[in-house]
């Protein structure tokens, strides 16, 4: 599905009793999508390359969610290919006493990016109309008497649009994106954190106790988004029911924007690239013979930002093993070598191998699928040794 279905820029009312939050767009499952997925991350990788040699523009990517919409998981997958040295991350908590002394923009200031980087607001100056406005907090804020008023919120609203505004007309774009889970798959995710006690910590009293005010952040969300969407800083809403299909749609809207940024990496003048040969020429005899020798190559392995992050190889990885051990299954130890001919499963020997090996402890008390299998682990690493395949014939 087109992401401008999701986009709203002041064009259209965003209704979000409406909204399918449970939406998978065009695809039927999560494999369908790991391609397109992939393609993505590797073109924001080398847009923002350009965009941080060119340094010319800023961009913020604003992320809003109630809790356990999977913030943390999109930001993790889908910007982590990038260098580090034009993204950074900001996570806004509680603010500090020293904060609260400040209008509430104050502390934003410090976290715009400079040109040529990407900001990431893991939550933002918007939870000022989101639990400011379903706690009432404003009423706590101390303020001249001349602006205590009970149109807080609204004001809010007028003065975010004119403080986005400033920052694009000063060279920062904003894109603004809300991760919208469903009541229902919010509990199942708090259920999940409670089971699983490596998972305790992600959840707390008190974002149990927020789900009582469910109805009143509903509101808060929908009026903030149209209150504040407009033409040049749009609000993006994400199902985000399913976190793969999230993941996508978010790495959609980050290519997007970079693309229609159009970075180009800089020029040289004729007479800087003069004064490079000139330099090049020096170099080389102070070099003398030890010019000619080649640069080693870095292998790519070591390009940490060309790689997929892990849990989405991994996701991907959980297909083909699927995909492998059927076949192998299928067709027993004859599978093998047409599995090793595809050179997309070669960077997995040791997972067709474990997969074989939970299939053959699954099938312990199944001597039909034991004999269908016809094949251990073991076999399986001897026949890969034997096979001796190096990079060059991948």
């Amino acid at each position: 599905m087109d992401i401008n279905n999701y986009c709203y820029d002041g064009r259209k009312k965003f209704d979000i009793e409406e909204f399918d939050c449970d939406s998978i767009g065009e695809f039927n499952n999560r494999e369908e999508a790991v391609d397109e997925f992939v393609q993505n991350l590797l073109v924001i990788n080398k847009e923002q390359q350009k965009l941080y040699s060119e340094r010319k523009e800023g961009v913020i990517f604003i992320f809003q969610a109630m809790d356990a919409a999977g913030k943390d998981g999109v930001i993790r997958t889908v910007f982590s290919t990038l260098s580090p040295h034009g993204v950074k991350e900001f996570c806004f908590k509680v603010p500090s006493s020293e904060e609260k002394s400040h209008d509430f923009l104050w502390r934003f200031w410090s976290a715009l990016p400079p040109r040529g980087s990407i900001s990431i607001f893991n939550r933002s100056y918007y939870e000022d109309v989101l639990i400011g406005r379903v706690h009432e907090l404003y009423k706590y804020d101390i303020v001249p008497d001349r602006v205590k008023n009970s149109n807080v919120i609204k004001e809010r609203y007028r003065q975010i649009t004119n403080f986005e505004r400033y920052l694009y007309e000063t060279g920062t774009r904003i894109v603004k994106i809300f991760l919208n889970v469903s009541k229902d798959e919010q509990a199942r995710r708090f259920i999940s954190r409670i089971d699983t006690p490596r998972k305790n910590w992600k959840v707390s009293p008190g974002d149990l106790k927020e789900r009582e005010y469910w109805d009143k952040y509903m509101e808060a969300f929908e009026k903030m988004i149209n209150q504040t969407s407009t033409g040049i800083s749009p609000w993006y809403v994400v199902p985000a029911d399913h976190k793969w299909y999230a993941r996508l749609l978010v790495s959609r809207i980050v290519r997007k924007t970079l693309e229609d940024m159009k970075p180009k990496f800089p020029t040289i003048e004729k007479a800087d690239i003069d004064s490079l040969k000139e330099a090049r020429a020096k170099l080389a005899k102070s070099l003398g013979e030890k010019a000619e020798k080649p640069i080693e190559p870095t292998p790519k392995e070591f390009y940490m930002s060309d790689l997929i992050p892990a849990d989405i190889v991994k996701q991907d990885m959980k297909h083909k093993q699927k995909r492998a051990t059927e076949k192998i299954k299928d067709n027993g130890f004859r599978a093998v070598r047409e599995l090793l001919a595809e050179s997309y499963m070669i960077h997995s020997l040791n997972d067709i191998v474990d997969a074989i090996a939970r299939e053959d402890e699954e099938s312990e008390n199944n001597p039909d699928v034991r004999e269908e299998l016809d094949i251990n682990p073991e076999q399986v690493k001897q026949y890969i040794e034997n096979l001796n395949i190096d990079e060059e014939e991948k």
